[in-house]
């Protein structure tokens, strides 16, 4: 469990970033609790004062109880753990004074772990990362009041009090059809994995032609046994297409393009989703040279990255992003929200949205955050910016 507090100036994070170098280990101490599993118990204890009951988390009447829930053990405890050292920095960048992050680990079973987090008297839940452990605790957080805003991709898990935070495939593509419509592409072609995300993706994808007013000649599904992808690539054949999409990993577009350019376009404009984002090594491949794909803007996370390197000893995963801005959401509206009382869910629909580190959303009434997103390109060298993300939303 990490316990960090923070003043409603959730708009000067990148001061805050800016200062983060200079915050010593005894802060980040001070402000840090972590119970990994069970009942949650307090491992810092203060120099003076009364004797804390090691089985009760401590009382503060002038602080919002947060819960953060992650897995801390486990397979995906390094992602889970990157998103709480950020959500905890973010605490810190902003002052420390007005709200409580209590972390709790999903990985010993969410539900159990919103169970605790209810118990301790929290009245909002940050996460949890999996969609499946999501599903398991709205129960238990509706029948609580408690809304759930969560880091999960999965857009069927939002709505009834839960936010969703995670990127969202059909935004990214929606977004790169729009920018590739606009340079000249009329037909398109796409490439989906079989599962839940192909679906959604190709979905998304049908409905993002056509939104442009474009044509879908042509969408094949495979699966990552051997050949799959080369079969996938020979059932498009020669059918003409501007734009072929490869809705998959970055692993999987390196393997997939020079399939395309020896079967099927020498020429068509490679897209991608906000998946490659992570994948920086895709310049690594000639054959990724040119292609575009649109994600949330990579420069202020940048920046948390660096600090947070010279904080913990090593990178962050790219997920840690939403502990932080989940923070700054938190934050803003801490100014309007009573402590002790039902976190003020009517904020959340702010039509001017939210600023953090990967730039300006906003929540729709499907409870889904919607994206500014910027288009990239692969180079020899890395990523460059097409087209920036607008920077807010207009009301």
């Amino acid at each position: 469990m990490a316990e960090t507090t923070a003043t409603p100036q959730g708009s000067q994070f990148l001061s805050g970033l800016k200062r983060w170098a200079a915050l010593t280990s005894l802060a980040v101490l001070a402000a840090c609790q972590t119970v990994p599993k069970g009942p949650a118990k307090p491992i810092d204890k203060p120099v003076e004062g009364p004797v804390v009951d090691p089985n009760k988390l401590p009382t503060d009447a002038e602080r919002h109880r947060i819960a953060l829930l992650v897995p801390l053990t486990g397979s995906n405890s390094g992602v889970g753990q990157s998103i709480a050292n950020a959500a905890n920095m973010a605490v810190l960048d902003t002052g420390g004074k007005r709200i409580r992050v209590t972390t709790y680990d999903t990985a010993t079973g969410a539900a159990m772990a919103a169970q605790n987090a209810i118990k301790d008297g929290n009245k909002l839940i940050l996460g949890p990362l999996l969609a499946e452990d999501v599903r398991a605790i709205q129960p238990v957080a509706r029948a609580s009041r408690i809304p759930i805003v969560s880091f999960s991709n999965d857009v069927s898990a939002a709505g009834q009090g839960t936010y969703l935070l995670g990127f969202v495939p059909t935004q990214s593509i929606d977004r790169i059809v729009g920018y590739a419509k606009g340079r000249g592409a009329s037909n398109f072609a796409g490439l989906v994995p079989n599962g839940t995300y192909g679906q959604r993706a190709s979905t998304a994808m049908l409905r993002s032609v056509e939104g442009v007013g474009g044509r879908m000649v042509a969408m094949q599904k495979y699966d990552r046994a051997a050949g799959s992808i080369t079969a996938a690539v020979g059932r498009i054949g020669k059918v003409p297409y501007d734009a072929i999409l490869i809705a998959d990993s970055g692993r999987i577009a390196v393997q997939a393009v020079p399939v395309i350019r020896k079967n099927s376009n020498a020429k068509a404009q490679i897209l991608g989703t906000e998946l490659w984002n992570t994948e920086p090594t895709m310049a690594q491949s000639p054959a990724m040279h040119g292609a575009w794909f649109a994600s949330v803007s990579d420069g202020l996370y940048n920046q948390l990255s660096t600090k947070y390197r010279a904080r913990f000893g090593k990178g962050p995963f790219r997920l840690a992003s939403l502990g932080y801005d989940s923070v700054l959401l938190v934050t803003k509206i801490a100014g309007k929200w009573k402590p002790g009382a039902e976190f003020p869910v009517s904020e959340m629909s702010d039509p001017g949205g939210f600023t953090g580190i990967d730039g300006a959303f906003r929540f729709g009434r499907d409870g889904v955050a919607e994206r500014a997103l910027e288009v990239q390109q692969i180079n020899a060298t890395g990523f460059s910016v097409l087209a920036p993300a607008p920077k807010a939303f207009a009301r």
